[in-house]
């Protein structure tokens, strides 16, 4: 039986993200191997986390740039510890290194945040996202981290094969773990008992406040004109004042706020709409409409780690638009990105009154919704996740003898936020 210690950067809150519904996810597989599992955050209390005791799970605070945590993790004896994205490892990998040097140091991504990062720098300078400056600071912190640990977890076929191709990062480090896919739900309403036009997302998160902005701004108004009786409506944790101020009944503009029951919003939904702009990962609202067999409209970025089409739209010199045509497969209808077009704006209102209105192309994207979902499952790690943590552990200084850049990027003089950790408590004292 082995010990796990997670250390997350934020509770887990799987009603509020996709990342919540990740995090739980390895933490409910771990306890199902029957591995002890230790749950260590210096984030706030959430009055909508998961109450992982109730799962068995020992829960901890710790403080930042103190070495209390030294202490708590020597105590807690971890043969594997589970870093909650790259900034819980910059912040203690190297803490957790120097207590239990032969504990298994395990990341994971969530999602790829310079790639994210780097998508809406190029957004926001009137640019295509494919065009995208990989090679960004963050990119480098990100990657380095990725380097440090002794495996990663990535969870789209896309991003590894940036990290592999794109910033040579040995495959031994990493591990496909794809988002983990919720039961269907044993019945789904038909065409005619669904209703209006539904979009969700953390608000926190950036690229969900962009697609609120971009419905409300450019696409929805001209959705409206077409569909005068259509209601949109908007969900989302941690909603914000300027986003429910953009409610507005007289356009059938709905904000709702936090959502109870993803499931039961998205089965009475006909249609989702999630114009992402830039992003990364996969995209839990796209999987949640398929289980529910709900079409949607969205990108190529929304489709990204679910299809390959994305992947090839994501590598394609073809004009984004002329790309999304040509090779969209998808339960529901793929847009450009280029919400600053009228004639994309156009091409959004022509798919969302079809679907809308139309039964036949409704059903026909609603009963592509199994077969998309059927692939995306079928396309699981080489090796299962607690199988792969297993064989590391017990051959870890093997493992660890064939990563020179891992050796590299621990030397002393390359350990900066071990430093700055030190000097920010002893300043503190």
């Amino acid at each position: 039986m082995l010990n796990v210690a997670v250390i997350g950067y934020v509770w887990p809150e799987p009603n509020s993200s996709a990342a919540g519904q990740n995090m739980l996810a390895i933490i409910k597989r771990c306890l199902s191997a029957d591995f002890n599992v230790t749950f260590l955050t210096a984030a706030t209390d959430s009055d909508h986390k998961e109450d992982l005791t109730a799962l068995g799970v020992d829960v901890h605070s710790v403080a930042l740039n103190c070495s209390s945590f030294d202490s708590q993790i020597a105590h807690i004896k971890p043969d594997v510890v589970i870093f909650d994205r790259y900034m819980t490892e910059e912040q203690f990998s190297w803490r957790v290194k120097e207590a239990c040097p032969d504990a298994l140091r395990v990341l994971n991504t969530e999602d790829l945040h310079s790639l994210r990062q780097a998508r809406h720098e190029a957004v926001k300078q009137d640019n295509d996202a494919r065009l995208a400056q990989l090679n960004s600071e963050l990119a480098q912190r990100e990657v380095a981290a990725i380097l440090r640990s002794d495996l990663t977890l990535v969870i789209s076929k896309r991003e590894m094969a940036l990290l592999t191709e794109h910033y040579g990062v040995p495959r031994a480090q990493l591990q496909y773990h794809p988002l983990v896919v919720g039961k269907t739900p044993l019945v789904t309403l038909p065409f005619e008992e669904r209703a209006h036009f539904v979009h969700i997302g953390n608000f926190r998160h950036a690229p969900n406040w962009d697609a609120v902005l971009q419905l409300k701004q450019s696409i929805w108004p001209e959705i409206r004109k077409a569909l005068p009786k259509a209601e949109l409506h908007i969900y989302g944790a941690y909603p914000p004042k300027k986003a429910t101020q953009l409610h507005n009944e007289k356009q059938g503009y709905l904000v709702k706020g936090w959502a109870e029951n993803v499931e039961s919003i998205m089965l009475s939904a006909k249609v989702l709409i999630a114009p992402l702009r830039f992003g990364a990962g996969t995209k839990g609202k796209l999987i949640d409409a398929m289980r529910c067999a709900t079409p949607s409209i969205t990108t190529w970025i929304g489709a990204e780690g679910i299809t390959s089409t994305s992947s090839i739209i994501a590598n394609s010199n073809i004009q984004e638009i002329d790309a999304t045509k040509q090779l969209a497969q998808w339960p529901g209808a793929l847009c450009s990105a280029n919400t600053t077009d009228a004639a994309v704006i156009q091409d959004y209102v022509r798919q969302a009154v079809a679907l809308h209105n139309d039964k036949s192309t409704w059903d026909s994207a609603s009963n592509l919704t199994a077969t998309i979902l059927s692939s995306f499952e079928s396309e699981q790690p080489e090796v299962p996740l607690i199988e792969k943590i297993t064989g590391l552990k017990q051959s870890l200084n093997t493992h660890r003898n064939g990563l020179f850049m891992q050796s590299l990027l621990w030397h002393q003089t390359l350990t900066a936020s071990k430093y700055m950790s030190q000097w920010i408590e002893a300043k503190n004292k």
